[in-house]
């Protein structure tokens, strides 16, 4: 049933302002262009950790901290069992022409309240990725809670606009595996004048934290997605829900639960 699914003609799932190929074929909507052309343009250099330009020949360049990319993080082999794996569960329709699995806690942002819902933790193929990643020492103490999966596609005009991951709930790291094809991650402040891009290899992990996280919007461009693309966000609790917090209780709950590596989409 699940592969009869996700083979099924597609529909919109875009509410709001937010906009895909296929509702801007039907109803005449039409994506709003969120980057200004005055904008200055730097690209991330991680060997460097500088944001750095060569416009009209003149070089220059910043820190630009927060960043870390981890080149084949997964092989090949892993790569198409993952996306196999994912393929046997229903996607849903997302916004602006992406698609979804959530394993998770239900979450109301704006009323800040937690449930656990439908939440049965994390799914099997992750307890071998987050062991992983915590050979990296950025990541030795990582616990995520929540996975996202979404998957991104030339022909539905996928994109995600600028925006900060939530900070109430989710905590200081922000964890993305990238599969199937190489993006742009594209970050921007409200105020300012530039964009620094960030390119996201295939098959690469990449986080985000400090000022990346929490000063820098981020962002994948339409134009920035020319094949299928999936990926895997992991998130970690904030301080409020861990040991000495507010809703520690519930934290730990929530993290017991989401490490039993049993979960399906929500």
């Amino acid at each position: 049933m699940a592969k009869e699914e996700n083979n099924r003609v597609p529909v919109c799932g875009c509410k709001g302002i937010r906009s895909c190929l296929i509702c801007e074929k039907l109803k005449g909507k039409r994506m709003q262009d969120n980057e200004n052309s005055n904008l200055r343009k730097f690209i991330y250099e991680p060997t460097l950790g500088l944001a750095v330009s060569d416009e009209q020949g003149v070089r220059d360049s910043f820190p630009f901290p927060g960043v870390f990319l981890w080149n084949d993080f997964v092989s090949p082999e892993e790569e198409r069992h993952l996306v196999e794996t994912m393929d046997q569960d229903y996607w849903k329709e997302s916004q602006s022409g992406r698609r979804k699995q959530d394993f998770g806690p239900k979450v109301n942002f704006k009323k800040q309240h937690v449930r656990l819902g439908g939440f049965t933790g994390l799914p099997p193929f992750s307890r071998d990725l987050v062991t992983r990643m915590r050979e990296e020492p950025l990541l030795q103490d990582f616990e995520p809670v929540e996975q996202c999966n979404l998957d991104y596609n030339a022909a539905r005009g996928s994109a995600i606009d600028p925006h900060f991951d939530d900070s109430w709930l989710w905590g200081e790291r922000l964890v993305t595996i990238n599969l199937l094809s190489d993006t742009v991650v594209t970050m921007s402040r409200d105020e300012g004048d530039v964009l620094v891009s960030i390119g996201l290899p295939r098959r690469s992990l990449l986080v985000l934290y400090s000022k990346a996280r929490h000063q820098w919007k981020h962002a994948i461009h339409r134009k920035d997605i020319h094949e299928r693309r999936v990926c895997s966000t992991y998130r970690e609790l904030s301080p409020e829900f861990l040991p000495g917090g507010l809703q520690e209780k519930l934290g730990s709950q929530l993290l017991s639960l989401a490490l039993t590596f049993r979960g399906v989409p929500v």
